[in-house]
Parts: C-alpha cells; structure tokens; sequence
C-alpha cells in the first residue's frame, strides 16, 4: 500500500489526520502529507478510511 495526497486538490481540512495521524499530516503549508509512505499492516484500515472520508478525494492508494 502506497498513499498519496494530490496537493492541488487538498483544502486542508484535517479529516485525514485526524482519521490517521500515523500517516497524514497537515504541513505548514496547509496541506495534507503522507508522512508514511509504506504503512504497516494494521494501518491499512486507517489509511482507507481516510481516503475514503476526505471531501475532495485528494488521497489515493497505490500497490
């Protein structure tokens, strides 16, 4: 599993650090940042909730 933020279409909302802090954080930017590019198993759950939650469909899972 690779999670990736597009961070032309990330508002900063929070949602997915606050779904997954293990893996995204908002930067200074303001944006949203993997800051785990390989989660562990026992993340996955997380990671996709997250994807799944954010309102603008800025996260996507790669193999």
């Amino acid at each position: 599993m690779k999670p990736t933020v597009d961070e032309d279409l990330c508002i900063g909302c929070g949602a997915c650090e606050d779904t997954c802090p293990e893996v995204f954080e908002l930067g200074e930017d303001g944006v949203s940042h993997v800051i785990t590019t390989s989660p562990d198993l026992e993340l996955y759950g997380c990671v996709r909730d997250a994807a799944d939650g954010c309102p603008v469909s800025a996260i996507s899972i790669g193999e």
